[in-house]
């Protein structure tokens, strides 16, 4: 257990409500079980409702047993306003609310029992918020990037010759568990599913997918069309790993490839590019730098080397090189050519060059680095060579 602290808590409702003042707003209200762990430490069914001064209230569906003198218990939105006026609290007329996740129904319904309020996003408020991570949160990460390197190596171990990638998958996972993995991989958007993480082999790196990650492959059924897809692990062939670091609420993500036996030398210059592009990103950035320069200099290098029709895929390739991550694997700033985000210190990124080779499968490594002052400071500390399994 990593509980949040009062003076952390206290901190995370002030940079909210600095937001809710800023953007003119009589109230917010949080819903997401991501949002609410951030500010509480715990999710609950029902909402935070957060005014610009003062504790939050908490109205809450379910669990039963949550006491304290901020909590209400509520059925439906509906009852909403008769609650507040209990509390003598007006019934905003600017209201912050997640449009990005809440369904159409479930906001309307808001809006309709708190009398028409102007509504207004905070989704991507509370991304922005959550992007600068405290001391504390950085601890967290650093931990869980060090368990992340212990199952890593483990690897080695846990293949054996006539594996399916489904099946070292398996193992993987199992190992992940038993390290203290929570098993969620949480990510923010729509067609974001995916099962603890990605395993690519051979030409299933090459498969297209409609999930918005650096790389697809086929997946075992259509209904969760990424990643392993049953492909046997064969000599000449590469196995990208990149499995969820979810050993505590804030995550890490790391990627590190294995060659299957001897591959061919493109294999080996393409991921040396990929190391070459992580040391040269980790060397020229820092809080200041433009996000949209550091997919500059990624798809400079990779011109230079001559591999640009492999880069971040084949016949789909993914648009950018990195992004945040956190309490969600995929959280901003993203490392894109349009990006108009500028790296803060404290932010915490995952630089992901890779590539993709026909008949060989996926090259290239993924790292964390968290944004300091005058450098990025990397917390994936794992061997980044491409390694032979035999």
């Amino acid at each position: 257990m990593n509980p949040i602290n009062k003076k952390e808590s206290s901190q995370r409702l002030s940079r909210l409500q600095q937001t809710i003042r800023e953007l003119q707003a009589e109230a917010c209200l949080i819903s997401t079980t991501v949002n609410q762990f951030y500010l509480l430490g715990f999710i609950f069914d029902g909402f935070v409702f957060v005014q610009p001064e003062g504790d939050p209230v908490l109205f809450v569906k379910r669990p039963s047993g949550i006491k304290g003198d901020n909590i209400t218990y509520i059925r439906k939105p509906e009852q909403l306003p008769d609650l507040l006026h209990q509390r003598k609290i007006p019934l905003p007329r600017r209201l912050m609310v997640e449009n990005d996740v809440l369904s159409f129904s479930t906001v309307s319904r808001i809006q309709t029992a708190l009398e028409m309020p102007k509504l207004i996003n905070v989704s991507g408020e509370m991304r922005r918020i959550r992007s600068v991570k405290s001391e504390f949160e950085i601890k967290q990460m650093r931990e869980c990037a060090d368990i992340h390197a212990l199952v890593y190596k483990q690897i080695p171990h846990i293949y054996s010759k006539g594996m399916t990638d489904i099946e070292f998958q398996i193992e993987l996972e199992r190992e992940m568990r038993l390290a203290g993995s929570s098993g969620i991989f949480r990510t923010f958007g729509e067609n974001m599913d995916i099962f603890m993480g990605s395993i690519l082999t051979g030409d299933n790196a090459q498969s297209a997918s409609p999930f918005d990650f650096a790389l697809g492959g086929q997946g075992l059924s259509p209904l969760l069309p990424i990643g392993a897809n049953g492909t046997k692990l064969i000599p000449g062939t590469t196995l990208m790993v990149d499995m969820a670091g979810n050993y505590r609420p804030w995550m890490s993500d790391m990627t590190r490839t294995f060659a299957i036996g001897t591959v061919p030398d493109i294999a080996h210059k393409a991921h040396q590019v990929s190391i070459n592009i992580c040391n040269a990103i980790s060397a020229t950035s820092q809080s200041g730098t433009p996000c949209a320069n550091i997919y500059s200099l990624a798809e400079m290098m990779v011109r230079e080397s001559g591999l640009s029709g492999y880069f971040m895929g084949t016949a789909q390739q993914a648009k950018f090189v990195g992004h945040g991550v956190g309490l969600e694997i995929n959280e901003p700033p993203v490392l894109a050519p349009r990006s108009k985000e500028i790296l803060e210190a404290g932010m915490t990124i995952a630089v992901e060059p890779k590539f993709v080779l026909p008949g060989i499968g996926a090259v290239g490594i993924e790292n964390t680095y968290i944004v300091r002052n005058d450098r990025l400071e990397k917390i994936t500390g794992c061997e980044e060579e491409l390694v032979e399994l035999s």
